[in-house]
Formats: C-alpha cells, sequence, structure tokens
C-alpha cells in the first residue's frame, strides 16, 4: 500500500498540483485576515464625546450717575426792577427784588415781603423806594437763598414820594387797595396772609404800625424797625392791640436804638404787647435813628422776616 501512494502522488499531473498549492494559499490567507475571536460582535463606534466650552461672563460696566447741571442763576443775585401801579390818582412806582432763578422756575410761587422807607432827606429824596436798597435788603437775601438758610423770596419797596402833601396821607390806603393787588397780578407771589410780610423803618414803620394793627388779616409778620408811629395812632396803640383776634395776631418785631428820639414811645408799645400777651422780639440796640443804625441790622432784619416761611 504504501508503494501505491507514492506513485500516485508521483504521478499527480502538474496541472492539479499547481491548483491544489492555490487553494492552500488562498485559505490560509484568509485565515490570517479573520478576527481572533470570531464570537464577539465588533464594537460600535461611540460619536464623539461634546467638549464644553466656558463662555467668560461680560465685563461689568460702572454704574453711571446723571448729575444735572447746575443752573447758573442759582448763584447770581436776584434782579430788581422798576415798575409803576396805576393808582385812581397817580402811579405809584416801587422796586421789586426777583429771587435768583425767578425766570428759570416759571410754576414756582413766591413769599412776598414789602418793605417801607422813612422819609426822604433834601439831600438824598431816594424817590422810589431805593433806601431799603443802598440798606443792603438785596444783598441780605441773596446771601440767605444762595446759603440754602431761606426759601427763596419776594420783596417789594414802594415810593413814598408825597410822604409831606395830601396825596401822601393815602399812601396807605394806595398800598393796601392797588400796590397789593397790582403785585399778586403780575408777579408770582403766593398771594396769602402766611406767605405776606410787612415791615417799615421810620416813618415806614409808622405806616406798618398802623396797617398791621388794622389789617392783621393781610399780614402774617410785622417789623417795625425804629418805628416813628404816627400822632394819630398813638392813643390807638392799646386799644388796637386789646381788639386783635389772637388767631391773627402776626409775628412781631420791634427794635430801636438807645440813642433813638423814638426810644421812649417804642418802649411803651412793647410794654403794651407784653402786658396783653402779644408774642413779639424786641431789641434795644447801640444807635441812633439814622441809616448807619439800620444798614448795621438789615441782615437780622431780613433774615428774621425769612424765617417766618417754611
Amino acid at each position: 500500500m504504501r508503494g501505491m501512494y507514492n506513485r500516485q502522488v508521483e504521478t499527480l499531473p502538474a496541472t492539479s498540483l499547481l491548483l491544489l498549492l492555490l487553494t492552500l494559499s488562498l485559505l490560509s490567507g484568509l485565515w490570517a485576515c479573520s478576527p481572533s475571536n470570531a464570537g464577539t460582535l465588533p464594537a460600535t463606534s461611540l460619536p464623539p464625546t461634546a467638549t464644553k466650552t466656558r463662555v467668560p461672563p461680560l465685563p461689568t460696566l460702572p454704574s453711571i450717575t446723571l448729575t444735572p447741571t447746575p443752573l447758573t442763576c442759582l448763584s447770581q443775585p436776584g434782579e430788581l426792577q422798576n415798575g409803576e401801579v396805576p393808582t385812581e390818582v397817580r402811579p405809584t412806582a416801587f422796586i421789586v427784588y426777583l429771587p435768583p432763578c425767578y425766570d428759570h422756575f416759571t410754576v414756582r410761587h413766591y413769599p412776598v415781603l414789602y418793605l417801607l422807607n422813612g422819609i426822604p432827606s433834601p439831600t438824598d429824596p431816594f424817590p422810589i423806594g431805593e433806601q431799603w436798597v443802598r440798606l443792603g435788603a438785596p444783598e441780605a437775601a441773596d446771601e440767605l437763598i444762595h446759603s440754602g438758610q431761606s426759601v427763596p423770596f419776594i420783596m417789594v419797596f414802594p415810593e413814598d414820594r408825597y410822604w409831606n402833601l395830601d396825596l401822601g396821607t393815602r399812601f396807605g390806603q394806595y398800598l393796601l387797595n392797588d400796590v397789593i393787588p397790582y403785585i399778586d397780578g403780575h408777579y408770582r407771589t403766593l398771594a396769602d396772609r402766611a406767605h405776606r410780610a410787612l415791615g417799615g423803618l421810620s416813618r415806614g414803620g409808622g405806616w406798618a404800625f398802623q396797617l398791621g394793627m388794622t389789617r392783621p388779616d393781610l399780614f402774617g409778620s410785622l417789623g417795625l424797625h425804629s418805628p416813628a408811629i404816627f400822632a394819630e395812632n398813638r392813643p390807638m396803640l392799646e386799644r388796637w392791640v386789646r381788639g386783635m383776634p389772637p388767631e391773627l395776631w402776626p409775628r412781631l418785631y420791634l427794635d430801636v436804638g438807645d440813642n433813638d428820639r423814638e426810644r421812649l414811645f417804642n418802649t411803651s408799645v412793647e410794654e403794651v404787647f407784653t402786658k396783653y400777651g402779644l408774642p413779639h422780639e424786641w431789641h434795644l440796640n447801640t444807635g441812633a435813628h439814622d441809616e448807619a443804625y439800620w444798614s448795621a441790622h438789615v441782615d437780622e432784619y431780613i433774615q428774621w422776616y425769612a424765617e417766618g416761611w417754611p
């Protein structure tokens, strides 16, 4: 048998041998390319993992505070204007002080202070109310308003040019019936008693006394600075004070110099105020009946009036 096998191999045709070798070679290649673990399913490829990118926060902007541009007029002095009030006989002239920024704040209304002059001197007649201006009342008002010590307010300085004529005896009538209504109608005043003040020096103090005592319904504050109270009104002093309703008592300021010719009667006025419990400020200062005395105290006067307005 062994010899027969050998013979069959030896006699195998060349073509068959070549075919056998090619088959074995092919099977060997396939075996080499097969995966080592034929029973394991091929791994499923996973999608790439998403990477989170951190976005930096926006920078914080500094807070912006809007600051209004300050009005230039707030640091400027008030304005003085001249005017005239028609009356049944002749116009009455006046000077009006308008506070800083009056023209800017067009809807604002203001307290008003009426200040009356003394008798003009022959050499310096100040015919249209210039005495209080000369004494420094506008500058005193500017200082109070600029410093914030007072609300802004209006001041009116009416003339008393005809003091020594019959026409001058009607000054009080013109003030009440013509000047005050005109001012309230042409300027932005707070037209009520609480916001209206009246003051005067010398003869102007006499008018302030008469009008303040007889029309307390019109004036919330009354200033009497060295008042030269009229002879016909002196006997009425106690009656007027006694008859004034307490609810109409005004704020009162009375002052005089120790060398003033009106000192004795002014002292008796203060005694009557005290007797009837009429609240008031009383100042007996060093000085005479002249502009040197009033100019030395004008700041105190204007500050006292301004303190009466909330």
